[in-house]
């Protein structure tokens, strides 16, 4: 067996209330970061993303070098890396340690030499630096508060101005960079600061809505646009030809300045409410401008399309998956849920989809399709909803306890497991109450169905078998107790096998007829287990596990697998066998979703 990785589906970008999200681009791609972790996703192909997990702390701010060889990305505890983007080994170039506290921005100098970092720190708010060995390549001064941005000129003689929570912004020559100019235009927080590609003009918005434009090379203030925005300016962006700039505000508004006349010439309104306040944009080409709305949608504009509204919106979780299931209906469909309650369905180009209607507003703890094509759902506000081709029905059935993960029965009724029972419903009203265990069974931690057969695992590390008619549930069988608390089960498509995961990070498969085990030594996982996928010919099951790593375990041939190391940083949450030709989904801890392509040699 061997795989190749296919697809990356990148998560959305991580927004946070009341401040700027980050964005920058490069050759018609995005780069954003999520979590622990920077994507560089292309607009027009969601499968062609490519993600970094090198930092240890939560990232904050990633930029492309102009020559487009290296990434420079940043976390919460002042850590900058540079790594190769060319090629997949992502190798490192150098990581320093620039400042105490968050890095807000960084960015680049036109040779793609020297980076200045900025942000919260005890002794400094900036730092220049050359790229290839840390060293100092000037000072960053002239500020009292915390620093939200940072530009530098591309062209010699190099300048730099930063911007602050002090309301100023100074202005540096350089280099090697140093104190200029302070410039006082701003009555509230300076947001962002951006040079023009020309290097003939910067620009700067802030929290008082305006947006002012300065000379280049000498920082002069030219003037400021009229009719700003009449919330927070979080962002704003140049054109490549230097000719105009994008802003986005809490108004909710994205607006396109003429730099000749400094008047609007577009503004998109994209709603109201804070889900749609705009709080990050770039100028990805000439003619297209992509904006972050706080609720982590990607909105594409496009200048030639005439129209007062995105072209195209991006999706994707903002947070960790925690539940994935494929449809049974719609082909090589699947849907995901996420740790903010959120619940999407991917289709076969890759495109993620929300759905429409009520959904959770709390973690997603399960998802599982019924023989009869629904998705059903539910999470930790207690709820079991049901999925009606790309929307939520009206439905809701409200659980006696919070629910761990559900399962579907073949007549339709869903499982859902509690802390201590097992709630029946059937459309979406409550069949029974089941706590059929006893003999020393604690509360059940693991549940799956096949038929009118039903798995349930327990803390005291057995798994016992039960006949459903509908009404009860009829103990049909003990099986061998795994190494640790089972913490996922799941049959095969054709009911004969049952695979056991468990906390120690062992899977158990048995024989469901026979009710006895058919081999342990699926035991390479270092964690424990969390999701089990089988393929439709039931011969080959796929695991996941807290410890990144997934693997492909054959039933014919137990002792070969297939190892996918560091598969999903953080934890794998969920597999899915997403296709009949062999092609694998994990997702989990960094919220993006991957696909391999796994080829079968055994018989």
């Amino acid at each position: 067996m061997s795989f190749t990785r296919v697809a990356l589906y990148a998560a959305n970008p991580s927004t946070t209330r009341g401040e700027p999200t980050k964005l920058s681009a490069s050759k018609d791609k995005i780069v954003y970061t999520n979590g622990k972790t920077v994507f560089i996703r292309d607009i027009a192909n969601p499968a062609l993303g490519v993600s970094y997990s090198g930092h240890v702390q939560n990232t904050t701010v990633a930029r492309i070098s102009p020559t487009g060889y290296y990434c420079a990305s940043a976390d919460t505890l002042g850590t900058v890396r540079i790594w190769d983007i060319v090629g997949e080994d992502q190798t490192l170039k150098g990581e320093y340690k620039v400042l105490s506290g968050k890095i807000n921005d960084l960015e680049w100098d036109g040779e793609s030499k020297r980076i200045i970092a900025v942000g919260d720190g005890k002794e400094k708010f900036g730092h220049a630096f050359m790229f290839d060995s840390g060293s100092s390549t000037g000072e960053i001064l002239g500020h009292s508060k915390v620093l939200n941005a940072v530009a530098i000129r591309r062209q010699r003689p190099f300048r730099a101005a930063t911007a602050g929570d002090d309301n100023l912004i100074v202005f540096h020559q350089g280099v090697p960079f140093r104190y200029d100019k302070t410039i006082k235009t701003h009555t509230k927080f300076v947001q962002d600061v951006r040079y023009a590609p020309s290097g003939d003009h910067f620009a700067s918005v802030g929290s008082d809505g305006k947006v002012f434009l300065y000379d280049g090379k000498v920082g002069e203030t030219l003037g400021t646009f009229s009719e700003g925005h009449s919330g927070t300016a979080y962002a704003l962006s140049w054109s490549p030809d230097s000719k105009a700039i994008s802003t986005c505000s809490a108004d909710a508004t994205v607006k396109l300045w003429d730099i000749e006349t400094r008047k609007a010439t577009t503004t998109y309104t994209l709603g109201t409410g804070l889900e749609h306040q705009q709080v990050g944009n770039v100028w990805s080409s000439q003619d297209t401008i992509v904006s972050l709305s706080f609720s982590g949608c990607l909105n594409v504009f496009d200048r030639r399309s005439g129209e007062k509204k995105p072209v195209k919106v991006l999706h994707g979780p903002q947070k960790a998956v925690t539940a994935a299931a494929i449809s049974t209906t719609a082909s090589e469909t699947f849907f995901v849920g996420s740790a903010d309650g959120r619940v999407l369905s991917y289709d076969s180009t890759g495109t993620a989809n929300p759905l429409a209607g009520q959904g959770h507003t709390n973690l997603v703890s399960g998802l599982a399709s019924a023989p009869d094509g629904r998705v059903f759902s539910t999470g930790y506000d207690d709820r079991v909803r049901e999925v009606e081709g790309s929307q939520f029905t009206a439905s809701v059935f409200s659980t006696a306890s919070q629910p761990k993960t559900l399962a579907a029965a073949k007549d339709g009724t869903i499982l859902v497991l509690g802390v201590d029972a097992v709630e029946a419903v059937r459309n979406h009203q409550k069949v029974a109450d089941l706590r059929p265990w006893g003999g020393g069974a604690t509360n059940p931690t693991a549940i799956a169905a096949t038929g009118s057969l039903v798995a349930i695992g327990f803390g005291d590390q057995k798994v016992r078998l039960y006949d459903w008619d509908g009404k009860t549930l009829q103990e049909a069988g003990l099986l061998h107790a795994n190494g640790g608390l089972v913490s996922v089960l799941a049959f095969s498509p054709d009911g004969s096998k049952l695979a056991a995961g468990d906390s120690s990070g062992k899977v158990i498969l048995y024989d469901v007829a026979k009710r006895e085990m058919i081999t342990p030594r699926w035991s390479f996982h270092t964690a424990r287990v969390n999701t089990l996928s089988w393929t439709a010919d039931s011969l080959h099951c796929a695991s996941g596990a807290l410890d990144t790593h997934i693997y492909v375990w054959s039933v014919r041939k137990p002792s070969k697998k297939i190892t996918i190391t560091n598969a999903v940083p953080g934890g794998v949450n969920a597999v899915l066998w997403v296709s009949d030709d062999g092609r694998l989904a994990g997702t989990g801890a960094d919220a993006a979703v991957k696909v391999w392509q796994v080829t079968f040699h055994d018989p």
